[in-house]
């Protein structure tokens, strides 16, 4: 028997028969069809959240401002204004306008940690990639503390706590030279390595000169000739490109994350259509975390109907969620959810599915009632 996961209701319809994160205060239908409704707590909810780490509610939006293009933010920076990852600032330019100063993301500093971990490791894409036969070889694990979503149910939050200012960072040299003989590929993530591109792609050209398998891990809301460049380095090195897909409705993209999916579904659609050109290992792995209430197995259909209308045998996973940061009152993923949202995935077409982080689920602990 499913022991029942005591939450609040919802702010705006009282439901409780669901799971309802308290940090965002809404059920998925009122983050969804109720959207006109609740879009101001919403976006009330993702400020109150960030204001914690003194990032911007918000992309900055000034009518002036010094414009970055990195990532789909597109923020526009005021004076005495941080872009919405905190590492762009705007300064007076020459010209007497405004210009952006990079605090961290360029080739001379990234502001991340690395460190090497023993092949096989766990690996969104572990399951199809060669590396899970490299035993006595190593991962390069390059985690940037920054990001361009703001997903209150984030796995790795306390990349937020870093400081572009003062703590210490790594040029994309220093970062390469941490590479050896026994390293056979490096990870980009976080955090997500999108409001840090130049950096590492600068460090990914100097990595796959000598042989390392180039690989990234993203919500893929970078420029599109950035991703596109990564790509492309995946695809010569034989690497994988994955993609974290957390929902196809964009209203519920908002609610989770902060921020839209527009460039996430673009970005990916274009490297997926690529995968032709290389079959094994994949090109592309898309993954999915089921949060408890919100990514049910109806919307993990409608993201693997995107996947298959792309190309069907992309791998897909489906990640079990664990409470973290502000949805730390939400249940553990159900074994019941995972299996669901596994049967709407194959029923979509997909070739090549599974269940990660199996061993966070836990029927005892809830997850998704019903």
């Amino acid at each position: 028997m499913v022991r029942a996961h005591r939450l609040p209701g919802c702010e705006l319809c009282g439901r409780t028969d669901q799971p309802v994160m308290g940090a965002l205060g809404v059920c998925r239908d009122c983050a969804t069809e109720g959207y006109s409704a609740s879009q101001s707590r919403i976006r009330d909810a993702h400020a109150a959240n960030r204001r914690r780490f003194e990032l911007p509610g918000t992309p900055p939006r000034a009518p002036r401002g010094a414009k970055c293009p990195l990532c789909s933010r597109e923020c526009s920076i005021g004076l005495g204004e941080r872009g919405f990852c905190g590492l762009r600032v705007a300064v007076p330019s020459r010209s007497g306008g405004l210009r952006i100063r990079h605090l961290a993301g360029r080739p001379s500093r990234g502001l991340l940690h690395a460190y090497h971990d023993p092949l096989p490791t766990n690996c969104v894409a572990d399951w199809v990639c060669p590396g899970h036969r490299q035993h006595g070889l190593r991962n390069l694990a390059v985690f940037y503390a920054s990001c361009t979503l703001n997903c209150l149910g984030c796995q790795n939050w306390r990349f937020r706590e870093s400081d572009p200012r003062n703590d210490g960072g790594m040029t994309a040299d220093e970062l390469a030279r941490c590479a050896d003989a026994r390293t056979f590929c490096v990870c980009f993530f976080g955090g997500d390595p999108a409001s840090q591109m130049p950096h590492a792609l600068a460090t990914a050209r100097r990595l796959a000169s000598r042989g390392v398998r180039i690989c990234w891990e993203t919500a893929g809301t970078q420029n599109q000739r950035l991703m596109e460049e990564a790509v492309e380095l995946s695809l010569a090195t034989g690497g994988i490109v994955k993609f974290d897909l957390k929902a196809l409705d964009e209203r519920l993209h908002v609610a989770l994350t902060g921020g839209g999916n527009e460039r996430t579904l673009a970005n990916f659609a274009r490297a997926a259509a690529r995968a032709v050109e290389r079959r094994e290992p994949p090109l592309v792995v898309a993954s999915t975390l089921l949060v408890p209430g919100y990514v049910t197995p109806d919307e993990v259909a409608a993201i693997a109907r995107f996947i298959a209308s792309v190309d069907p045998s992309t791998p897909y996973a489906l990640l079990a969620f664990a409470p973290s940061f502000a949805a730390s009152d939400l249940p553990f993923t159900s074994r019941r959810h995972a299996e669901e949202a596994l049967a709407a995935a194959r029923g979509e077409g997909l070739q090549r599915i599974r269940i990660g982080n199996e061993h966070l689920l836990d029927t005892e602990r809830g997850g998704m009632l019903h």
